[in-house]
């Protein structure tokens, strides 16, 4: 799956698989000492009450967060998007429904934090028009990575072990059947030995990947953005 440049709402994947794909690796780089860090200071991927979160404490960040039935919000930026520099300005939130987190996407808009705004509502991705002249938003940057099942694949590591191989975690993920047993078994097998399992499973319980997917394209015990 291509991602262009700038970003179309048809290049992200369904929400339901955005959301499987991040959440898998959130649940797989959970630590105690992550969750206790600042969300300021912390990088990788992670989930919280505020949603899926991306950072690679450089030229990046993301959030996704669901906002109620079959709605979600898609926040963030990478150094490659000029829309916030373009002129005349572009307004990020032109056409955007009322249930997007407006206070917290305009405070980031004061500060020139903010490089490109994606929302989901009935069964389709949307964002505010862009001029023909602007060259990028910083979406293909920013979530290239979970557009591709392979690319996912090739993100996951499970060290050397005898249990599951990557494709088939990430299957059972995007099913929304990744249980605590299985992730138990997981970390059990494997020769790594810095997993932590209760973080992992708190995130697992955040994500909702344990519970099976619904029709509406939401994790069902996923988080929503207050």
């Amino acid at each position: 799956m291509t991602i262009q440049r700038p970003g179309m709402p048809g290049d992200l994947p369904r929400p339901d698989t955005l959301w499987a794909r991040w959440g898998l690796l959130a649940v797989l780089e959970a630590t105690t000492e992550g969750e206790e860090t600042p969300s300021v200071h912390r990088t990788g991927c992670w989930i919280d009450t505020g949603g899926l979160h991306l950072d690679d404490c450089g030229c990046t960040w993301w959030t996704l967060a669901r906002m109620g039935e079959g709605r979600f919000v898609l926040y963030g930026e990478d150094e490659s998007s000029d829309v916030k520099w373009h002129k005349p300005a572009i307004d990020m939130l032109a056409g955007a429904p009322d249930w997007l987190p407006h206070d917290k996407l305009r405070d980031l808009l004061d500060g020139y934090e903010l490089g490109c705004v994606y929302w989901y509502e009935n069964g389709a991705w949307s964002r505010a028009p862009y001029p023909d002249d602007l060259d990028d938003d910083g979406l293909d940057c920013g979530m290239s990575r979970f557009a591709d099942q392979n690319d996912v694949v090739q993100a996951i590591d499970l060290g050397e072990g005898e249990g599951d191989d990557p494709d088939t975690v990430l299957n059972r993920a995007e099913r929304y059947e990744l249980t605590p047993e299985a992730l138990q078994s997981l970390v059990t097998v494997s020769a790594y030995d810095h997993w932590d399992l209760p973080a992992m499973l708190r995130a697992l319980h955040l994500t909702g990947l344990a519970g099976g997917g619904s029709s509406s394209g939401e994790a069902s015990n996923g988080v929503q953005m207050a």
